[in-house]
């Protein structure tokens, strides 16, 4: 493989909806296994590195095969930003004398993603050229409103003038399974995006994300019914 395709896994130690979200039981295993498992498995990623602030996930991310990346206090509290925590972990990998091309940076608490979408979405960014890209479900259906102050507003169609389901256009939803980009566009924008930007689409099913104890018995079930059943 010749593009330098790092994979970043940010997951630190503190979790407010559910303690120890990142290695919580999902179905036999942590659920930052299953990313680094889905990351590991694909033909377009070099190395996969798990950057933490927590002893206990930084030792299951070695046990499942990432290499991994110690992040600082300040750089893993409630206000840090993801874009800190990719561009500690770039700075890291620098360090180390590796050349880093592009980021693929998948979400933890979004399991539900097989390795055909990053090897799909990989191929997908180099082909167009892009500078960043997002992970994305499409919905024809979805119609969005605001209340402020009592008064509500439709927002993404005109409730005045609604349009039969056919000929509304998709709607593309952005489901945080994973980003890529390239290292200059987070160094300039302090930003995942950027540049060209373009998004992959994956299953309507696969945007669910586990951020409660509700999420992790929805993601299970749907994770047996379409990937582990087949």
């Amino acid at each position: 493989m010749s593009n330098e395709i790092h994979a970043i896994i940010l997951a630190r130690g503190g979790s407010k909806g559910i303690p120890s979200k990142n290695i919580i039981n999902f179905l036999g295993k942590p659920l930052l296994a299953w990313s680094i498992e889905q990351c590991l498995n694909s033909s377009m990623i070099s190395d996969v590195w798990v950057s933490s602030d927590d002893k206990e996930i930084l030792n299951i991310a070695k046990q499942y095969g990432a290499k991994i990346i110690n992040r600082p206090d300040n750089l893993s509290d409630d206000f840090a930003s993801s874009e800190s925590g990719w561009l500690h972990a770039m700075e890291f990998i620098k360090k180390q004398n590796l050349s880093i091309e592009y980021i693929f940076a998948p979400q933890v608490t979004s399991p539900l993603r097989e390795v055909s979408d990053i090897d799909k979405s990989i191929k997908l960014f180099l082909k167009d050229e892009l500078d960043s890209m997002f992970s994305a479900s499409l919905a024809d259906d979805l119609f969005f409103w605001t209340n402020a102050n009592n008064i509500m507003k439709s927002v993404n169609y005109d409730y005045r003038n609604r349009k039969r389901r056919q000929d509304i256009d998709p709607q593309i939803i952005e489901n945080g399974s994973f980003y890529i980009f390239k290292p200059e566009i987070i160094q300039k924008h302090n930003n995942r995006f950027g540049g060209k930007i373009g998004y992959s689409k994956m299953d309507f099913w696969k945007m669910f994300e586990i951020d409660s104890l509700e999420d992790l018995k929805i993601c299970s079930v749907l994770m047996q019914e379409f990937l582990l059943n087949n």
